[in-house]
């Protein structure tokens, strides 16, 4: 029972961790202006990972996508990759965990391949929490760089006014989501154990032996390999069988008996 609830509590976990990932993915607020000591607070902007919007104090917002790949940063382009690359095993892994699930049974499917799909799929959801974890956390540290340098260039170049970025809500929303597909991850792993099949440490052994009548007791009982001599009796011309007395021994004739 215990491995059941594990394994269903981890499916859930990873199930929100992965939407997550893909709603913190979609987000346009991955960075957004800092109205800290910045006198123009008519137009609020805001960026996210595929476009840059501008929002006027009016309401009205406008967004325009990134037309280009090759303009873009390095780092901005890998922080695409992970996060890519952390919903596909994400959704990956819900599929193979659906199928996992104890609860629900598929043909004459047996207790060893739940055990592996579900570690498969536990393992899956591990490396997708931390590609959503590594992919904003890159992007915060870019973020944090990018603000000093603009702070400093601020105050070298006689009070300029530049545009300092933030983090933003997605990146918050990221991190969570890469923490509950981790903790998800290792939720499967651990129900993978209670699925393994209980293997009996004695296991009965028959032995065939290639000699005839010849087989093998336990206990105190006498082993017999079926090659004891026999009695042989001498039957042939002139021989006659031995009477029998009262008693029920033998009388054997004598030599004068023949005479």
């Amino acid at each position: 029972m215990s491995t059941t609830i594990c394994q269903v509590m981890g499916f859930i976990v990873s199930s929100l961790g992965v939407a997550g990932c893909i709603v913190s993915t979609a987000m346009d607020m991955w960075s957004t202006q800092d109205l800290y000591d910045n006198p123009v607070t008519a137009v609020f902007q805001y960026q996210g990972l595929w476009r840059s919007c501008v929002r006027q104090s009016s309401g009205f917002t406008e967004c325009r996508p990134y037309f280009t790949i090759l303009g873009l940063p390095a780092m901005f382009q890998a922080v695409r990759a992970l996060m890519i690359v952390g919903i596909v095993l994400g959704i990956l892994g819900l599929l193979v965990c659906i199928f996992a699930l104890k609860c629900i049974r598929i043909g004459n499917m047996e207790d060893s391949a739940k055990a592996n799909m579900t570690l498969t799929s536990g393992i899956m959801f591990i490396i997708a929490g931390l590609c959503a974890i590594t992919g904003v956390s890159v992007f915060a540290n870019m973020l944090v760089t990018n603000f000093w340098m603009s702070t400093a260039n601020m105050y070298q170049g006689m009070g300029n006014v530049q545009n300092r970025y933030t983090f933003g809500s997605a990146l918050f929303v990221g991190w969570v989501a890469g923490g509950l597909a981790l903790v998800g991850g290792i939720l499967m792993c651990l129900a993978c154990r209670g699925l393994i099949p209980e293997e009996s440490r004695y296991k009965a052994v028959s032995y065939n032996a290639s000699g005839r009548n010849i087989s093998y007791r336990t206990g105190p009982y006498k082993v017999g390999s079926g090659y004891e001599p026999e009695t042989k009796t001498r039957k042939g011309a002139g021989y006659e069988e031995p009477a029998r007395s009262e008693d029920g021994r033998r009388s054997y004739p004598s030599k004068y008996d023949y005479v």
